[in-house]
């Protein structure tokens, strides 16, 4: 048992998470569990299962082996500085298509709205980023890239990835509500992507989990969610973001560094 395991790790691992975010849906759905509980549970939930496995699999060392890249902290200074303004150029560049679209004037659009959320959201809002590092990309990717290429790696996490965001689609509880299940597919396969690119770079789980931090803030901050700018809106900001995201995976390739250091 422990063998077939350890040989189907990561895709255990996959295929449960979807699962347990099922599973705290429907505790929340049937008042099983108060909101507060659902609403940390469920990426807290993801981490536990995560270490589990790993813990039985390959023991301590495999658990330090999933947190490693959060200790590389010694990379170039541009890499924190594209991870916190990549969203928000891509949330801007958004805007603008959809001003010219529209005739509508460019900066009424492109406002940051710092009352769509709290100091104390925000706080939260990085450590559930931090754990969606840590089990998306840290662990998921990496492990994936050892029999696949990083695109098709990241690929795979996305899509499950958005597997474990439709349970919360449906209850429509979740950091952004309102997500249409298709626009959020290309957002979560835009996001793998550009994490595995970032990784690649930079072998730093810090620069990603800023990077996807932004990414959240960036749709909350700046009016290209669905119930702000409109599904229209979110949707194109998905595409392109997914479309760069191609872009960048294609000049930046990061096979040959991720195969060889992972």
């Amino acid at each position: 048992m422990k063998d077939f395991i350890k040989k189907y790790e990561v895709w255990i691992f996959l295929t449960l998470a979807p699962l347990i975010s099922t599973i705290i849906v429907y505790a929340r759905i049937k008042g099983i569990i108060p909101g507060f509980a659902y609403t940390h549970g469920r990426f807290y939930a993801l981490l536990f299962l995560l270490v589990c496995i790993v813990k039985f699999t390959r023991g301590n060392e495999g658990i330090k082996d999933v947190f490693r890249p959060m200790l590389n902290w010694r990379v170039h200074p541009k890499w924190y500085l594209f991870s916190l303004l990549f969203a928000l150029t891509i949330a801007t560049i958004t805007l603008l298509l959809k001003g010219f679209y529209n005739g509508e004037e460019f900066f009424s659009l492109v406002q940051l709205d710092f009352s769509a959320t709290s100091f104390r959201a925000a706080f939260f809002i990085l450590i559930w980023a931090f754990v969606g590092e840590v089990v998306w990309v840290s662990y998921s990717v990496r492990q994936l890239t050892k029999i696949t290429k990083p695109f098709y790696a990241s690929q795979i996490v996305g899509a499950f990835w958005t597997l474990w965001w439709v349970p919360v689609v449906y209850l429509n509880a979740g950091v952004i509500t309102d997500l249409p299940i298709w626009p959020l597919l290309f957002n979560m396969l835009g996001a793998a992507g550009m994490c595995t690119v970032i990784y690649g770079k930079t072998k730093s789980g810090i620069c990603v989990w800023l990077l996807q931090y932004m990414l959240n803030m960036s749709i909350l901050l700046m009016p290209v969610s669905p119930r702000v700018g409109g599904i229209p809106t979110y949707t194109a900001f998905s595409i392109i973001y997914f479309i760069t995201m191609l872009v960048f995976m294609y000049f930046m390739n990061p096979s040959k560094t991720m195969k060889a250091t992972d």
